[in-house]
């Protein structure tokens, strides 16, 4: 309810007018059913803007640091994120990681939409950075279709570290919905479930326009805190095409 309510009557009409977010490709989010939106992450915003332009609520896998906040301010945080519907996970790797995979595949077993960073983190600089295969377990297992999401210009409007956001127009634009139908049966194979990550990452790529960097986004915020500069590029990664 609190979702609906924030959307619709406090915080989407004021998102609307200041910022007149536009939407392209709309028609590819499926009116029922799972389904997998996977996006680009830029801002703290982009987790507002996506769901203010489509009609499905989506849930997302948000971090558990927005669940454990001490104080006033940890307490609105925390039921802030759990009322509009958000799940909180631990990224720490290792059992961690599979508990947020238990999570993703309930909530799809419940034929609700889930919303994925496959980066894992907010990009440090405005560059696409490589993808982790969670999305591509999920989506196996679950048997569902991935939507590649591309968030526009939310970096430019609320970079990592802005508290406030800066007036300008931002978009959305969804891509066509991309079925991996033909790998099944190969859930745990490494490979497979690369190829899926990098075919995701490809589709954001080209529809975002950013430039892409073959390296996780942690280690290039941790080559920035370090004055090194975190643009080592690599051969963009190929999509996997059907053989026939």
């Amino acid at each position: 309810m609190l979702y609906w309510f924030l959307k619709h009557i406090v915080v989407g009409p004021w998102l609307r007018v200041l910022f007149r977010p536009w939407v392209e490709g709309e028609e590819h989010v499926p009116e029922h059913g799972a389904a997998i939106f996977a996006s680009n992450h830029l801002s703290f915003s982009d987790s507002f803007f996506f769901p203010l332009v489509v009609k499905r609520s989506i849930t997302f896998l948000a971090k558990s640091d927005y669940f454990t906040g001490s104080g006033i301010k940890g307490f609105f945080t925390k039921a802030f994120f759990a009322g509009v519907g958000q799940v909180p996970v631990d990224r720490s790797g290792g059992r961690a990681s599979e508990a947020a995979m238990r999570t993703g595949l309930r909530i799809l077993a419940e034929g609700k939409c889930l919303g994925i960073y496959p980066e894992g983190t907010r990009s440090p600089n405005g560059t696409l950075y490589r993808g982790k295969t969670g999305v591509a377990r999920m989506a196996m297992e679950a048997r569902v279709p991935i939507i590649p999401i591309a968030m526009i210009n939310t970096y430019e409007i609320q970079p990592p570290g802005q508290i406030r956001p800066s007036i300008r127009r931002v978009g959305v634009r969804i891509g066509r919905p991309l079925d991996f139908t033909r790998y099944e049966g190969l859930e745990n194979d490494r490979f497979v479930l690369r190829s899926i990550t990098d075919e995701v990452m490809y589709e954001l790529m080209t529809l975002s326009g950013q430039e892409y960097v073959d390296m996780y986004a942690t280690r290039a915020k941790e080559l920035i805190a370090q004055g090194s500069p975190a643009d080592s590029r690599s051969m963009v990664p190929v999509p996997v095409k059907d053989e026939d």
